[in-house]
């Protein structure tokens, strides 16, 4: 549990890891895997992303690449927050990476300023994923409904963390 995680910019070279997040166990709460084209055009918005960051999840000893997490703009409840999604390639799970790369990414957030709040939304049936978001300092606001992908309704968790409150990764006051 020791693992300690840094977090490196998106690259042309980082391909790899969205096909090997892109299994049908990895991407069950997210509605199954995504074909070929889908992921190469995720890969180029990663590469692109004007609002926001994504990054590559590296062990800080070995340099060995565990996954990604990032953040991006999204409207939200009639203004702008950071929106965050992580995910650990299966060999690295069970290690408290996803906790660690979530906590990453609130600083980063936090740095980038821009906006007050960063959430994450997982669906409510995803144990491990609101499992991060709570030990990674995030509030639960409550449910919500989504569409993902489009035109599939889905209900997650709104869970939040104030980057205008420093408290070591996590944090959080009341309201939308």
């Amino acid at each position: 549990m020791g693992d300690e995680v840094r977090l490196e910019a998106w690259g042309e070279a980082d391909l790899w890891v969205l096909r090997g997040l892109n299994s049908a166990e990895m991407t069950e709460h997210l509605g199954g895997p995504e074909s070929e084209e889908q992921v190469l055009a995720r890969h180029r918005r990663y590469l692109e992303l004007g609002d926001g960051r994504m990054y590559r999840v590296v062990l800080a000893g070995s340099g060995e690449t565990v996954g990604s997490v990032g953040f991006w703009e999204r409207e939200w409840r009639g203004g702008l927050v950071w929106e965050t999604g992580w995910g650990v390639l299966p060999g690295f799970q069970g290690r408290g990476l996803a906790v660690r790369a979530a906590r990453a990414v609130v600083g980063a957030a936090r740095t980038a300023g821009r906006h007050r709040y960063l959430h994450a939304y997982p669906k409510v049936s995803h144990a491990a994923s609101n499992a991060v978001c709570r030990r990674a300092g995030f509030t639960l606001l409550g449910e919500v409904g989504f569409e993902y992908p489009k035109g599939n309704p889905i209900t997650c968790n709104d869970w939040r963390v104030d980057l205008g409150v420093d408290s070591g990764g996590g944090s959080q006051a009341g309201g939308a």
